[in-house]
Formats: structure tokens, sequence, C-alpha cells
């Protein structure tokens, strides 16, 4: 097998610092003191293809893209690619014509002959595995369009709407190891400026040869249904807990979103929110904020994504591993919402916390009623 690794070291890096994207954000979010997150989940993925597949032959760009990464995972890789003038960037100094010039390369289609700039010559690989989120997946496809060639990504984005995704890093590896076919799936983005001020409108921006496989995760759908009923019961619930000093972090998301308006707020969009004794404490809280808010008693209350099943990873970085170990779970979702999703799903960015959540949990669904959910 010959695979192609391409990572976009900015991507996620403002979701824990309340961006709740990087598109033209990298410069806040490094000011805010946000840390790159795809590194590590590329480590992850490349540790677990050099377990399962370690004859793979690997094609790389020049790093801050990727090549360390796979050459400490203990693979010989082919530099076929270096998209930089003027010697290695800065991480956050990487564009989407850097990840297009580096996906061209590895399909062969960039029309160089080699050289220094062009690195090695190579066969063209049989699968692209970026690192990234939405925004990279659409960049990835374009540069793949016209090509046979496959793409798998493995999530590292705030949003990740796409059906291009693995769930996990190591499923990423996994499937990149074992399929055997492939299928056409969308490629869907969003404007961030727009889901910064709490508007979603998903934009179809291709559709790619993705390999057939379990471990993929769907495209977000928002499911129906009513949640009038579910708000009013847990409101209900945190007010009962008013002057006890229980503090509240409430996710984002249209239904937690109509928990907020019950308790008598104007949420923020798309932002994580906290409440203690009858006010709210944090509005649009980042993961620092979060933490410094936090008390002795202190309960998370959030939904999963509809179609996708995702309760943390998807939407809501700022409830980082760090947040979620200090807090009670509560998870609430209109039965349309679960209807729609086989089984419930965490990617924390800490293998371990992901395996203490995996399990049968509790699910709230209306003012009284829960269904048992497995998270796995």
């Amino acid at each position: 097998m010959h695979v192609g690794i391409a990572v976009n070291p900015v991507a996620g890096m403002g979701g824990r610092v309340g961006l709740k994207g990087t598109d033209g954000k990298v410069a806040e979010a490094v000011e805010r003191g946000a840390e790159p997150r795809a590194p590590d989940r590329a480590r992850r993925m490349v540790d677990r293809l050099a377990a399962v597949a370690p004859e793979t032959t690997v094609s790389v760009a020049a790093d801050p893209m990727g090549e360390s990464i796979v050459r400490e995972a203990g693979f010989d890789p082919v530099r076929v690619v270096d998209p930089f003038d003027g010697g290695p960037p800065e991480p956050t100094e990487t564009t989407a014509a850097h990840t297009a010039a580096v996906v061209r390369a590895f399909a062969g289609t960039d029309g160089k002959e080699g050289g220094s700039d062009a690195g090695e010559t190579a066969d063209p690989v049989e699968i692209v595995l970026f690192v990234g989120g939405d925004g990279t997946a659409a960049d990835v496809a374009e540069a793949l369009e016209g090509t046979d060639v496959p793409m798998l990504g493995v999530p590292a984005g705030v949003k990740v709407y796409s059906s291009v995704f693995a769930v996990s890093p190591e499923d990423a590896a996994e499937v990149a190891a074992s399929f055997s076919r492939t299928e056409r799936r969308e490629v869907m983005d969003i404007d961030e400026d727009a889901y910064r001020e709490g508007e979603v409108h998903p934009e179809l921006r291709g559709v790619a040869h993705v390999p057939v496989a379990d471990d993929l995760q769907s495209s977000k759908q928002t499911a129906s249904g009513t949640v009038e009923s579910l708000a009013e019961g847990v409101a209900a619930d945190i007010r009962e807990r008013d002057g006890e000093g229980v503090t509240f972090v409430l996710g984002p998301g249209s239904t937690v979103g109509a928990i907020k308006d019950e308790l008598g707020f104007d949420p923020s969009p798309i932002g994580v929110d906290m409440w203690r004794d009858g006010e709210v404490i944090v509005r649009d809280a980042t993961e620092a904020e979060i933490l410094d808010a936090l008390g002795e008693e202190n309960v998370i209350v959030v939904s999963p994504i509809g179609g996708q099943g995702f309760v943390f990873g998807r939407g809501n970085p700022q409830i980082s591993p760090a947040v979620i170990r200090r807090c009670d779970l509560r998870i609430v979702a209109s039965r349309a919402k679960l209807d729609d999703v086989r089984a419930l799903r965490v990617d924390t960015d800490d293998p371990d916390l992901d395996a203490e959540l995996a399990g049968w949990v509790r699910v709230r669904v209306g003012k009284f009623e829960t269904r048992m959910m497995k998270i796995v």
C-alpha cells in the first residue's frame, strides 16, 4: 500500500479558545494562547498505521505538514514535495494553497518533473490521508478532482460536517490499511464568520472517492422533533440546584440552546455558557475560562450532533478533557435525533478518557423520560 499523508498544522487551533474555527483567525488564536491540535492527532494516526501496516510506503510533504511525524513513527517516507519557498515556515503560516500543492504531488497531477523544490519522484499514492477539518477536506477534494485517488480525513477541525472523515485517528489508519473499495461521498463546509454569529449554512464543496468502511462518520444532519418539553424539564432540574453552588457547563447547539432559553437568558451563538445559582457566570466561554469558573460540584449538559452522534469532539472543543474530568455528564437529545444515530461517540483528544466514557449512558429525551444509549 502507498499512502500520502498531509497535515494541516493549524486545523482546530481556534476551538478551545472560543473562536469556533481557525479560518482567517490563526493569528488571533495564537494571541489567545491556542496550541496546535492537528500534529498530535496525526501522530496517533501514523503510530497506528505503523502498528497495523508497517510495510506501507508513505509519501509526505516537508514539515510542518507531516514529514517528521511520519519518520518518528518508524517509516522511511518519500518527500515528494516541499511547497515552501525560502525554507520551512512557522506552522501558523501554512495555507490552503500549500495543502493543494501537496495533494497534487501525491496524485501525480502537479506537472513537476522533480528537482529540489518538487522533491523525489514517486508513483501516485493509493489514498491520501489528511489531517484537518472541513476546509482542509474541501482543499484536498478540489486538488484530487478528475482523479480516482480516494481521500480519508483524520478529524482535527472544530466543525467537521463532511462525511469524508474517520471517527478517530486510529480508525483512519485501520480503514486506510484494509479498505477494498470506495464510494462517492460529500464534502461540506460552512462560512465560519456566519457560524460564529450562530448561523449555520452548510455548502456542498465537492464529492470525493472515500473508502467504504463502518468507521466513517456521516454528514452532520439536524434532526427534526420538538425539544420544548425536554428543555422545560432540564431547566427545572437546573433551577432546583440554584443556591447549592452547582456549576452547569451548558454546551452549544440548538437542543441545549432551548434549555438556555428556558432558563431565561440569551445564549451565545454556538458557544458554551456557564450557569450557577440562578445566573450566567460566563458567556461564550473558552476552555481556560471554564476551568477558572468551575467549582466543587460541576455538571456538563451537552447534546450529541444529529446524524453523527458525537457528544464530544465535534463543535465543542472548549469542553476539553481537563474540563470533562472535573464534571458530571448529562446528555440530552430529542427522540428524533437519537432515532437518527446508532450509537453515541466521543473524540476528546485523550484516548484514555474516550475509553472511560465508553459504555451505556442515560440520555434525557423528554420532560421526565430517558433512553439508554451506548457510547462506543
